[in-house]
């Protein structure tokens, strides 16, 4: 249930090449999806888990489910929603027991916002954790997608209590192949085994075939590296584009770095909205929807007040494999040609422009 070795192998290296953590295949467990890892993970860990917010969709509802204590860490926009050190101390220092079992769930590069820390940030909070004995669950499902591609894993300055969730779904654009993957310090071998004896009587073990594929994947090699070098050069474009729309229409928008979100606010409009009956933001997002056919998901879905006007927009509703058949064209040295999105993200350009236009509109 743990793996097959060659693949625990692979990720081991795969996490020593891009990360420069000293992973042994016995560190790495292989699980149906990240998101049946970290699960299993709040199942076995007996403390509390802290979430920064936003934070993506079921970090949340898992811990609730199980019935953990919850840390719910508010970030904000003017720190690109990203955590704030001071506020975070603060928040320790203000309980009684400033030393009991903590779990912290950090994601980046972010869903929803697209927003990543630099590595002097990582370095600065992981040594906030070492002096708490914070564990971190550091969710890199995004990290090969941030768009310089020099994405750091805190686990460079926090090796000791760090571990690293990844898997396929993201980076490699194989989401329904559903396998992710856990790497732990070499001193934490009794929660991988706690984890590895629930998943004995859950999933059982990951389809062979599956895990199989998983093996090229993560050894890696010139197509790949290529393949990233594309995929990061259009959503950077892509993304870039259309944070620039959505400002130019008056929204607050922070500059996403990596995968494939923007999180504008629409706040500056709120008293315009509220005239026109919208007061939150799941009512914000099922008007666009029904008004001019741009799906998104409020605020509220990713650990914030029904109130905020905040809303998640996806931008990957093109065709991948013709984008990057025609990116080919360009070397990697040089940016994408004009048009190139205009004529392979047409729709993702629509969306944003309607966007614009409409909240334009609101009066």
């Amino acid at each position: 249930m743990r793996g097959l070795p060659e693949l625990r192998e692979a990720v081991a290296d795969f996490h020593r090449r891009n990360d420069g953590v000293a992973a042994q295949a016995e560190d790495v467990l292989i699980g149906p999806g990240s998101k049946e890892l970290m699960f299993l993970l709040q199942i076995v860990y007996y403390g509390e888990i802290l979430i920064t917010s936003p934070a993506w969709v079921s970090y949340l509802p898992q811990a609730q489910i199980i019935g953990r204590r919850v840390g719910r860490l508010h970030t904000t926009y003017d720190k690109d929603f990203k955590l704030d050190l001071d506020a975070f101390v603060a928040s320790i220092d203000a309980v009684n027991d400033k030393l009991r079992p903590r779990l912290l769930v950090l994601n980046y590069p972010n869903n929803p916002t697209g927003a990543s820390y630099t590595a002097d940030e990582l370095e600065a909070l992981a040594d906030v954790l070492r002096r708490y004995e914070i564990i971190v669950l550091s969710d890199e499902i995004y990290g090969l997608l941030e768009y310089d591609g020099a994405h750091v894993s805190i686990a460079r300055y926090y090796p000791e209590r760090t571990i690293i969730s990844s898997g396929l779904s993201k980076w490699c654009g194989a989401g329904g192949w559903r396998l992710g993957t856990f790497v732990f310090p070499h001193d934490m071998r009794w929660l991988l085994d706690a984890m590895a004896a629930v998943a004995s009587e859950t999933y059982t073990s990951v389809s062979a075939p599956i895990q199989h594929a998983s093996i090229t994947a993560f050894r890696g090699g010139v197509e790949i590296d290529n393949y990233l070098r594309q995929v990061r050069r259009i959503l950077a474009t892509l993304g870039h584009r259309s944070a620039a729309i959505l400002r130019d229409a008056g929204l607050s928008v922070v500059e996403p770095s990596g995968a494939f979100y923007v999180f504008p606010d629409f706040s500056p409009f709120r008293e315009r909205l509220e005239q026109r009956g919208i007061r939150d933001g799941a009512t914000l997002c099922r008007r666009m929807l029904d008004e001019i056919g741009v799906a998104c998901l409020p605020a509220s879905a990713f650990v914030r007040s029904r109130s905020e006007l905040d809303a998640r927009l996806a931008f990957v509703d093109f065709d991948g494999a013709a984008a990057l058949a025609a990116a080919e064209k360009t070397p990697l040295d040089q940016p994408l040609p004009n048009g190139f999105l205009e004529e392979r993200c047409g729709s993702v350009l629509r969306g944003m422009n309607r966007l614009a236009e409409w909240i334009g509109q609101q009066s």
